[in-house]
């Protein structure tokens, strides 16, 4: 037996002398982004426990290591933990990539830093907190946060943006990196965004940033969803709100699931629901509204690929003023006359015609790939659709049937490259394809305000940044876009030859029906974008910037085809098929000074604008329904220019004051007079006090002040009233005087538990209840503007 022991033994001791535990393995650890090496990186040596650190080239040797797999977990200051497996069958060398500016690029990181859209523009980020308070209102109240943004409204419920005085087709907005197609053209149709799907929101001012698209010459608002955390963790919040004034209510939530493998999943859903609302002296009959919610993302983060799946939907179901609903000439006369609406009803949540009912449908499949020393290509595929119903008062069998039933559908591919390897200067170029349908469905029974169209869209750019040096970054880009917009429309054969296109537009004519003529317009647009711009830092608490921007808009469908009674707004509008495209020069400069107790930023602009399109009144026309005044599509050559001033000063730890303050003037340089629709002086100023210890309590007063406009255009023109037989005046053009509003908010936070937190807000908005009527609302000649609101919002964070 003892025999057996001792040739175990010597055979066991054998085979381990035999095993090879002589091995090197040799490691250099570079930049994923330039090929530069890492130095001072932690090495841990997962199967021995031990660890090491990277020399100045980056590199690391492990000796006396056996066969068989050698794991290693490298971090590094700024950069993802990476880990990696090697099967050690012999000596060995690596070259490991790791990413040193992963939170730079902010794709699986969350810090307190804001990211901006732009380095050089003049850019204001709208943060989650901030938004948290709009959670029932719309996207057009939260802008109004950033100076010099204000909004052209249709009541209370149709709330469209308007930067630095341009608006609709000349503001460009992107949700989660998809440029919203929603008839943007019409100066009543309000964005269709929820607010509580945006976790942030960007505020662009000019037409910089030339990857988004080349004919902003407004702005342009970028709205992003939460950013992806590479954890695991799952949280959310659900948000409940209440307010007196149209008796609404609203709840909103949200569920968040990430996993440190790259794995995320999104859900958001939201109802809005609003009654008749009311001013001081009485209610504003048929302005309830409906909205419902729903977004969904979900995909994979990693630093070198991932892709995302998103969806989005919004139904909007919007009343119009009842007493806002005009006939003809003569009741639009005795409407501005009458310091009340002509119809006022007890309270209801029903919404009868005139009203809006708007579905959108938003789908997004995007995906990344990063090349080592070169960049990231990103390939991205949208789809939406669009379906507008808009309701007249009617009767008999058509009482149900819209007046206007529109559906547009746009598909986009987008291929974007950045070449970021090198430090001190960066690249973006990219190619677009878009391919739009819009369908004018026949059946409502009235002439099409809008005709069917097919359009086509090609675009490329490249963008520039450079550094410098530490203090000054320049930027610089060139966009070229190609646009062919090819329509089916009818013509009233007496029109046509009186605008004077049988003249001109023979060739467009496919079909004479006598009394109509059934043509097909083509045209072909071709645009060229400029844009560059340099931020000088001045020293630690202040810098300096300058942009120039070219920018080159075509006409939109509205200004090229409009031919037809607009009822809402009592009157014919007349596009015009000799429009050219738009071409803005804009110069903008900005201080911004940030030090101790101060915050002071400055942004001024001018904006000068060959062939500014816009629509005024030539004359009057009889219908079987009455006189109608008719708005034609001219151009002329326009500036703008302007200040926008922000300051805060913090008193102390817990009191601080704020101005925000927003000047332009709108000038039509062909006919020597003011542009309409353009903002008054306005300034905001607020007192805030926060206590820490009071459960995170805080409060503010803030007062606003809007100025009467003093430049505008007269538009107004005289009319005979058979029912009275007199010629009467129309003043359609006089702005209403200025006015002063204060408005009240405050919020608390308790913690239930470790991880879920109430947050409880009350605010009163027009506290005195004053009367005003708003130079900006298109239904300031029927009626006053909104009276005190006392909002209560519960918002649970788990």
């Amino acid at each position: 037996m003892k025999y057996y022991i001792l040739w175990f033994t010597i055979s066991f001791f054998g085979i381990v002398n035999a095993q090879n535990c002589s091995l090197t393995f040799l490691g250099e650890l570079t930049d994923f982004h330039d090929g530069s090496p890492i130095s001072a990186a932690t090495i841990h040596i997962k199967n021995l426990d031990r660890y090491l650190i990277s020399d100045l080239d980056g590199k690391f040797k492990i000796e006396d290591l056996c066969k068989g797999n050698l794991t290693l977990v490298i971090s590094h200051v700024g950069c993802e933990t990476k880990t990696v497996t090697f099967n050690m069958k012999g000596d060995r060398f690596e070259s490991i990539d790791i990413e040193h500016h992963i939170e730079e690029l902010g794709e699986v990181t969350i810090n307190n830093k804001v990211s901006t859209e732009t380095s050089t523009g003049q850019e204001t980020v709208i943060k989650s907190e901030v938004l948290d308070k709009y959670s029932a209102l719309s996207l057009g109240d939260a802008l109004k946060e950033v100076s010099g943004v204000s909004s052209i409204n249709t009541g209370n419920s149709i709330v469209k943006p308007m930067i630095n005085g341009l608006h609709s087709s000349r503001l460009l907005i992107l949700n989660n990196n998809v440029r919203l197609q929603d008839q943007e053209w019409g100066i009543e149709h309000a964005p269709n965004i929820d607010i509580n799907s945006a976790d942030q929101i960007s505020v662009i001012k000019g037409s910089g940033t030339l990857a988004y698209g080349g004919d902003a010459i407004g702005g342009i608002v970028v709205i992003n969803p939460s950013r992806i955390i590479l954890k695991d963790t799952l949280y959310g919040k659900t948000t409940l709100g209440g307010q007196t004034n149209g008796r609404g209510y609203s709840i909103a939530t949200n569920l968040n699931s990430y996993f440190n493998s790259g794995w995320f999943a999104n859900i958001q859903a939201s109802l809005k629901k609003h009654g008749d609302f009311e001013t001081p002296d009485y209610n504003l009959t048929n302005t309830g509204s409906e909205s419902q919610g729903v977004s969904f993302r979900t995909g994979r983060k990693q630093f070198e690929n991932g892709f995302e799946l998103f969806y989005n939907y919004v139904n909007n179901k919007i009343g119009i003023l009842r007493a806002s609903h005009i006939g003809n000439i003569s009741d639009l006369v005795t409407a501005i006359n009458t310091q009340q609406p002509l119809i006022i009803n007890e309270f209801s949540y029903d919404i009868i015609a005139p009203r809006q009912e708007v579905t959108h449908h938003l789908l997004k499949a995007s995906y990344y790939k990063r090349f080592k020393n070169f960049g990231k290509l990103t390939l991205q595929y949208d789809y939406q659709n669009n379906r507008r119903f808009e309701f007249d008062v009617r009767v008999g069998d058509d009482r149900n049937k819209p007046a206007l039933d529109l559906t547009l559908q746009t598909h986009t591919l987008n291929v974007d490259v950045i070449s970021d390897a090198k430090n001190n200067y960066k690249l973006n170029f990219g190619v677009l394809g878009r391919y739009q349908d819009n369908f004018a469905n026949p059946d409502t029974g009235v002439r099409r305000l809008i005709p069917d169209y097919q359009r086509y869209d090609f675009g490329a750019y490249i963008t520039g940044e450079w550094d410098l040096n530490d203090r000054v970054v320049l930027d610089a880009g060139v966009r070229y876009d190609f646009n062919r917009i090819d329509a089916k429309k009818f013509y009233q054969t007496s029109r046509w030859e009186e605008r004077g296109y049988d003249e001109e537009f023979s060739d467009f004519v496919i079909e004479d029906l006598g009394t109509q003529l059934l043509t097909n317009p083509v045209f072909d647009f071709h645009n060229l974008s400029l844009a560059t711009g340099l931020k000088y830092e001045l020293n630690d608490v202040s810098f300096f910037t300058i942009n120039y921007a070219l920018a080159s808009r075509p006409p939109n469908p509205s200004e090229l085809f409009s031919d037809g009674l607009h009822h809402s707004a009592a009157r014919i509008e007349l596009g015009d098929l000799r429009l050219d495209q738009e071409l803005s020069n804009r110069i903008s400069t900005t201080y911004s000074y940030n030090k101790n107790k101060w915050e002071l930023l400055f942004e001024g602009f001018y904006n000068h604008i060959n062939d500014f399109m816009y629509v005024q009144p030539i004359g009057i026309e009889q219908t079987i329904r009455g006189a109608f005044p008719v708005w034609s599509y001219q151009q002329t050559n326009a500036s703008l220019y302007g200040m926008d001033l922000s300051i805060n000063y913090k008193v102390s730890d817990a009191l601080k004051l704020s101005n925000k303050s927003a000047y332009i003037i709108g000038e039509d340089l062909k006919n020597n007079s003011a542009l309409i629709d353009i903002p008054p002086f306005n300034t905001s100023n607020e007192i805030s006090y926060t206590n820490r210890k009071w459960y995170d309590f805080s409060a503010s007063i803030r007062s606003e002040w809007v100025f009467e406009q003093t430049k505008y255009p007269d538009y107004n023109f005289e009319t005979f009233i058979a029912s009275t037989n007199e010629t009467v005046l129309v003043d359609i053009s006089t702005p209403p005087p200025a006015y002063h509003l204060l408005h009240f908010y405050s919020d608390v936070n308790f913690e239930i538990t470790k991880n879920t937190r109430l947050n409880v807000a009350l605010s009163v908005n027009n506290i005195f209840n004053t009367n005003y009527r708003s130079y900006l609302n298109r239904l300031r000649y029927f009626a006053d503007d909104l009276g005190r609101n006392v909002m209560l919002q519960l918002q649970l964070n788990y």
